[in-house]
């Protein structure tokens, strides 16, 4: 399943959920500012910068921050 990292004030986590919402996209979503652990992973995979949203892939891919083109491209869906 598809993870993402986000905050309620971010509006790229917002723009993100709903594209993935609107194309039907199961994901799990983990708002960092209720979890360290979720804090100290985002750090983990963006060089020490909490970059939000940052979207964890079942291959193991990771995109931050990514436009909706960039979101389409990686899940193959035509937009």
């Amino acid at each position: 399943m598809i993870t993402m990292y986000g905050a309620s004030w971010c509006p790229d986590c917002k723009r993100s959920k709903d594209f993935l919402q609107s194309h039907n996209i199961e994901y799990s979503y983990i708002d960092i500012e209720t979890s360290e652990d979720a804090v100290k992973k985002v750090e983990s995979l963006n060089n020490g910068l909490r970059r939000i949203p940052t979207i964890v892939f079942d291959d193991g891919a990771v995109l931050v921050e990514p436009s909706n083109k960039q979101l389409a491209e990686k899940l193959a869906i035509n937009i």
